[in-house]
C-alpha cells in the first residue's frame, strides 16, 4: 500500500496491475484478470520457474513472471511478438521431445500443454520429433504411470514431497536426457506408498500419472478446455484478493 492508502501497482503491457505484498508479477497478473502463459506453476505451490513459458521483460531483461516478485512502478512486457515467438517455440520443443499422441491420449481436453499450444496458435511442432523410448509402468493397480508424456514440470515431484509427505517422484538426469523417476529401488510404482487420493496424482498437467478403469469418463467434446481456452480456465481459477475493509 501507498502512504494515502492506495494499492501498489506495476504496469503489464501497459496496463496498471494492483498487487499484495509478497505477491508474483503472475500472481497479481492473474488476480486482475491478465493471463499470462504457464504450464509449471501452480497456485498450490511455491513458484519453480522451470517452463519457462511465462517469460516477459523487465527493463530489457528477460525473466519467468512466477517467480518474479511484483514491485511498484515496474514496466513487464508480455505480449511482445518476440516473447511469444519464444513461448512458441518452447511449447513446441515440449511436443518433439516427448512422444504426445493427443487425439489417442486421455487427457485430450483436460491437458495443459495442449490447452496452451492452442491458445499460443500451435498446430505444428515444425522441429524434428525425437520418439524417445520411454517404457509405461502399469505395476499399480490404480494408477498408470506414462512417461512419454512428461514435460518436467515437477508438480508431482513437489506435491509427493510438500503435501503427500512421500516423495514418491524425483527428476534424474541433466539436459535432454534429464526424466521423471520413481523413488522405489525398483523404479516401479507400485513398490512406493503412493495412493489414488494423493496429491501428486491429480496435479499433472499432462497424461503421465493416468487412474486405471476411468479413461474417457467424460466424453471429447465436453471436457475442460474443449468450450473455454486455457487463458478463460486460468483467470477464473486464479485466486482473488479479498477487498480491503473500510476504515472505522
Amino acid at each position: 500500500m501507498t502512504a494515502n492508502g492506495a494499492a501498489d501497482v506495476f504496469l503489464l503491457d501497459g496496463e496498471p496491475i494492483p498487487f499484495a505484498p509478497g505477491q508474483t508479477v503472475m500472481q497479481a497478473a492473474l488476480a486482475a484478470g491478465h493471463y499470462i502463459p504457464h504450464l509449471c506453476f501452480h497456485h498450490d505451490f511455491k513458484p519453480h520457474g522451470s517452463c519457462k513459458v511465462c517469460t516477459v521483460r523487465v527493463d530489457g531483461a528477460t525473466t519467468a513472471s512466477c517467480t518474479l516478485p511484483a514491485q511498484a512502478g515496474m514496466s513487464v512486457e508480455c505480449k511482445a511478438d518476440d516473447l511469444e515467438e519464444n513461448r512458441r517455440t518452447l511449447v513446441q520443443m515440449l511436443f518433439v521431445e516427448g512422444n504426445h499422441f493427443c487425439p489417442s491420449c486421455e487427457k485430450s481436453g483436460n491437458c495443459l500443454l495442449q490447452a496452451v499450444a492452442y491458445d499460443l496458435g500451435v498446430l505444428d511442432a515444425d522441429l524434428d520429433y525425437f520418439f524417445p523410448s520411454r517404457p509405461l509402468d502399469a505395476s499399480h493397480p490404480d494408477l498408470l504411470l506414462d512417461f512419454n508424456r512428461c514435460i518436467l514440470c515437477e508438480l508431482c515431484v513437489r506435491a509427493s514431497a510438500e503435501v503427500d509427505g512421500k516423495h514418491v517422484f524425483a527428476l534424474s538426469g541433466r539436459g535432454i536426457g534429464k526424466h521423471l523417476i520413481v523413488n522405489a529401488e525398483s523404479g516401479r510404482l507400485v513398490d512406493t506408498t503412493v495412493a489414488v487420493t494423493d496429491k501428486a496424482v491429480d496435479v499433472c498437467p499432462v497424461g503421465v500419472i493416468i487412474r486405471k478403469r476411468v479413461g474417457f469418463a467424460v466424453p471429447i467434446g465436453r471436457r475442460r478446455f474443449d468450450a473455454r481456452p486455457v487463458s478463460a480456465q486460468a483467470l477464473e481459477d486464479a485466486p482473488r484478493r479479498a477487498p480491503p475493509e473500510a476504515a472505522p
